[in-house]
């Protein structure tokens, strides 16, 4: 019965029509994708079409946070978001948010509303409205949130409010509807954030009061071709990784439903070993599906540019194109959730678990991070004389002490039960934290500590050659090459790669919000730090002198010269030289959550108001509470499933052995049943420590139970559940290797995954 229902699954697969889906054209002409580019966002330029010119030049004051919100605004702005949506087929709004759950949250009201006044008929009036009241905030119930003990059951009241740096748009909805979103922030009844944007939100603000004051000293006297910066904002391109499969065999797996991740299952003899699948021609289905999720995200205003098979079978990845941090994440949160309906209509099932299989890649999502201000510079573009550009140095050396300071508050950021399974396995950076620049940064670095000429001076870009050739040597057919800066390491966790750094450990399930958080945090404290510095070299001079600047570049490279590593993160060489440096190898969640709480971090985060101290505290709790929830939901649903599929079909194997064998040796000889009973003495003392493992697990999770403190019960489940829980897969797997197919009562490996 087991096996036919795979095989079900499979034939529906292979048998389901295709889903049409008509890409946006004019006159029978495909229009072209700048054309419908945010078309269901109300951005500021709908807006300004919207409004009246003097509401709209109050809403740019208030938004860009020259003064509060004014009544008379927010009911135009409502006003005309309400007409624009309504126009769209928009029959309800939501409040969308960002619980600490790692997802979203909303909550949908109608636009309709009922008035008791009468008309001339005597019909109560019915009418569509929405005010600003409404537009500004809403109140979910704060209790049924994660809060970390901030917030009792009966301390209901919480409020989301508008983020009015982050547009509107709209969503489809049932029945041929849409649905207007606001994004917005989460707080409760007394302010404290409940979320993962407030607090993102913050980090940005203080990342760019604190940029601003650095590139002030830096450069005292503006000019037109330099003038004078008010903004520092973050940018952010984050690239998603995640797994397609069939959502027929996906629902045959009570693992993946529940977890997200398989708990059993054998590695096929052919998975990724051969590297044919990185880069490799997409399989139909998953092209139809990717494309039309690429329309959609289109028409949201996400700049999604990049769609590429990723290393491991049913791998994919998809990127955008860098942009404002706080609209990125909101981005790569909607991005998420549009392949999730998207695959749904394609009876395909995304998985953003960071290692659904055990023993192929898992997914990441890495975070290309750089700084730029309100005039479009970007701080990280070293320029073609990085040596001299002493502007882009201090905020590299600032970036540099950030991660030096506070590498166990960016391993922090990036800690969970699921990512836990990825970090350190040749396929993510493993839990130390370090930096890498690129022969030619390292160079010119060390120059300067060494106070010597730099040994080799190549440009920003240099034409490759081939045995001394360019490779443009008139053949017409080939173009000239260049040569990046800096050559790529794909181990470490904080790699500067050309003009920005890709964090590249953060999980792929998770919100961006965190860690970019932490990251925005430790980066302007240690800005102020070397503003300090520069100040102090300073001293009574009018303006600062180069030699000034290259004192404290010189001071801060010194410092931080630990931390930088451009070899082979994966090696264990590595392992050993970073203990000798002093470096933290933090492998498993609960003690990374801890660095939160390490004076050297909170004591940054509550100062630059960040956080409070309340709300650093609960987000520990929360990180310990959802780690051990996460290992009880995979230690409870093993449980089940070993219980109630594995063993019985054990047993059902070794009975049929049995009276095989009594049938064999009713005819034969014992000797004619020896295959027989070879595989009865594998497979039986496999079943016996099965039996022994699910026991201790039923024990093991009632001793979670009586544990109060949150930390110590993340702790026992990460020593105690998780080694018993390998051990009984190793043994299922044996078991999946033994018994007959047509008994195995979970969908493999090799029917799971697209080759």
């Amino acid at each position: 019965m087991s096996q036919e229902a795979r095989i079900n699954r499979i034939i529906d697969g292979y048998n389901r029509p295709n889903r049409v889906v008509e890409f946006p054209k004019k006159n029978g002409t495909p229009l072209y994708t700048s054309e419908f580019f945010g078309e269901n966002v109300f951005s500021l330029k709908t807006m300004a079409k919207c409004l009246p010119k003097p509401v709209y030049q109050q809403f740019i004051k208030q938004m860009r946070g020259g003064q509060v919100m004014d009544k008379n605004t927010t009911d135009s702005v409502a006003h005309a978001a309400r007409i624009w949506a309504m126009d769209r087929g928009a029959t309800h709004f939501t409040h969308w948010f960002q619980p600490q759950t790692g997802s979203t949250a909303e909550k949908q009201d109608s636009f309709l509303t009922i008035n008791n006044n009468f008309d001339s008929n005597g019909e109560i009036y019915q009418l569509d409205t929405f005010s600003g009241s409404q537009l500004l905030q809403s109140e979910p119930d704060a209790s049924s949130f994660p809060s970390g003990g901030m917030r009792s059951t009966f301390e209901a009241r919480g409020y989301t409010v508008w983020d009015t740096t982050s547009p509107m748009f709209i969503q489809p909805g049932p029945h041929g509807t849409s649905i207007l979103y606001i994004p917005s922030i989460f707080i409760s009844y007394n302010g404290e954030a409940l979320d993962e944007k407030t607090v993102l939100l913050r980090s940005s603000e203080a990342l760019s009061k604190a940029a601003v004051e650095l590139l002030k000293l830096i450069n005292p006297n503006p000019t037109d071709e330099n003038p004078h910066v008010t903004h520092v904002y973050t940018t952010l391109g984050v690239e998603q990784e995640f797994f397609l499969i069939d959502r027929g065999l996906y629902s045959l797996r009570s693992d993946l439903k529940i977890t997200g991740r398989t708990l059993v299952g054998r590695l096929p003899p052919k998975h990724q070993q051969m590297e044919d699948h990185y880069f490799g021609r997409m399989p139909t289905r998953v092209l139809s599906a990717i494309s039309e999720a690429e329309l959609e995200l289109i028409k949201l205003g996400v700049p999604v540019k990049t769609r590429h098979n990723e290393v491991a079978p049913s791998q994919f990845e998809m990127a955008p194109i860098f942009e404002d941090a706080t609209i990125a994440v909101d981005h790569n949160l909607l991005t998420m959730d549009v392949l999730h309906k998207v695959a749904h209509n394609h009876k395909l099932k995304v998985l953003y678990h960071e290692k659904p299989f055990k023993g192929i890649n898992g997914s990441g999502k890495h975070c290309n991070w750089s700084l730029s201000t309100n005039h479009g510079e970007n701080l990280l573009d070293p320029t073609s004389t990085p040596e001299t550009n002493y502007r882009f140095l201090l905020f590299l050396v600032a970036i540099l002490n950030a991660v030096h300071i506070h590498a166990g508050l960016l391993r922090a950021g990036i800690a969970s039960a699921s990512n836990d399974h990825r970090l350190g396995a040749n396929e993510a950076p493993p839990g130390i934290v370090s930096a890498f620049l690129g022969e030619h940064l390292t160079e010119i670095l060390n120059a300067i500590e060494e106070t010597r000429a730099i040994k080799s001076s190549e440009p920003h870009f240099e034409s490759i050659k081939v045995g001394g050739t360019v490779l443009d040597m008139k053949i017409s057919t080939l173009p000239e090459i260049l040569r990046d800066l800096t050559d790529r390491n794909r181990t470490s966790p904080f790699a500067f790669t050309g003009n920005k750094f890709e964090f590249r450990a953060v999980g792929s399930k998770q919100s961006t919000s965190f860690p970019v958080t932490l990251l925005n945090s430790a980066v302007a404290s240690s800005i102020q730090e070397v503003t300090e510095a520069l100040l102090k070299q300073k001293g009574d001079k009018p303006t600062l002198t180069d030699e000034d600047k290259i004192f404290v570049i010189r001071k801060y490279i010194i410092k931080t010269k630990n931390i930088r590593f451009e070899g082979d993160n994966y090696s264990e060489a590595w392992v050993k030289e970073a203990e000798t440096r002093g470096l933290p190898n933090i492998k498993k969640s609960p003690e990374a959550f801890t660095k939160l709480l390490d004076p050297v971090n909170s004591d940054m985060l509550i100062k630059n108001g960040i956080f409070t101290k309340s709300e650093l505290h609960s987000r520990h709790h929360i990180l310990l509470e959802k780690y051990t929830k996460d290992i009880l939901i995979e230690a409870r649903t093993l449980e089940a499933i070993v219980k109630t599929q594995i063993l019985p079909i054990a047993y059902e194997f070794r009975k049929s052995l049995a009276e095989g064998i009594k049938s064999i040796e009713s005819v034969c000889s014992k000797e004619h049943s020896v295959p027989e009973r070879n595989i009865i003495e594998i497979t039986t003392p496999i079943v016996i420590d099965l039996q022994k493992y699910i026991d201790s697990i039923t024990t093991m999770i009632k001793e979670v139970g009586k544990i109060d403190d949150p930390y110590k019960q993340a702790e026992y489940t990460e020593k105690n559940l998780l080694p018993i829980m390998e051990e009984i897969r190793i043994k299922v797997d044996n078991l999946e290797e033994l018994i007959s197919d047509k008994l195995w009562p979970l969908p493999k490996y090799n029917e799971l995954l697209f080759y």
